[in-house]
């Protein structure tokens, strides 16, 4: 049996509020295979974007494990915070991406140009970019920039992005939050046609019920200050 992509054990976080430590979340744990895909549910200030920063590095736990992809980041390990950072930089660059709920673009790049600076740190190949923004409907606009499409078409530029660096697992963080109702139904759409067709593990937060069933798992983080397991 292949072992997971992600293994997160006990996870639990809380942040300084004056003299007290406010509890976000605790005893999380979540085991994600390659293909799977897993919803983070709750309202906002749950701990959703939180978990997903423990998830790629960005935020360290209070306490628990994470095994990514192989990697193992314990809390109480004696391995310096420089080594850790350059372990989780590494797989950002290369085997995990991010999605946010604002399009992550730079704004003096073409979209083309955009997703070919992705691929590039990713040591991917940049023949297949273009193919990638002709796969999600905007193929045409490749030349224009961010401030010249609209922002459904920038959030299909965003997967582009993430898609060409062929991850392993994919973070979204309410992708779709910005958008209309039809678009995120369409951008979200094609999100979960091409992790299906690639067999990307995913990790999507969201409040919405709706997509949250197209996920295979749903790990709920109620009123800010949830505990739980996903199923």
């Amino acid at each position: 049996m292949s072992q997971p992509v992600l293994d997160a054990r006990d996870l639990g976080k809380s942040f300084a509020s004056g003299a007290e430590r406010i509890a976000v979340f605790s005893g999380v744990s979540v085991s994600l295979a390659a293909g799977q895909s897993l919803a983070l549910m709750g309202r906002s200030g749950s701990g959703k974007s939180t978990l997903l920063n423990l998830f790629c590095g960005l935020e360290r736990p209070d306490n628990g494990v994470i095994t990514l992809l192989g990697e193992r980041f314990d809390c109480r390990a004696v391995e310096g915070f420089r080594e850790q950072e350059k372990r989780w930089a590494r797989l950002r660059r290369r085997q995990v991406g991010v999605m946010f709920q604002e399009a992550n673009l730079m704004p003096a790049l073409s979209l083309l140009d955009n997703v070919r600076l992705r691929a590039r740190l990713a040591e991917q190949p940049l023949e297949q970019c273009q193919a990638w923004l002709d796969r999600l409907g905007i193929g045409e606009l490749a030349r224009r920039y961010p401030d010249q499409v609209s922002g459904g078409q920038r959030q299909r530029a965003a997967l582009a992005m993430v898609f060409a660096m062929n991850p392993d697992l994919i973070l979204a963080d309410e992708p779709t939050g910005s958008l209309d109702r039809r678009t995120a139904e369409e951008v979200s759409a094609e999100l979960f046609r091409l992790q299906a067709q690639t067999g990307v593990a995913l990790v999507l937060a969201t409040h919405d019920p709706e997509l949250a069933e197209r996920c295979r798992m749903t790990l709920d983080l109620a009123h800010g200050a949830g505990s739980g397991r996903a199923s």
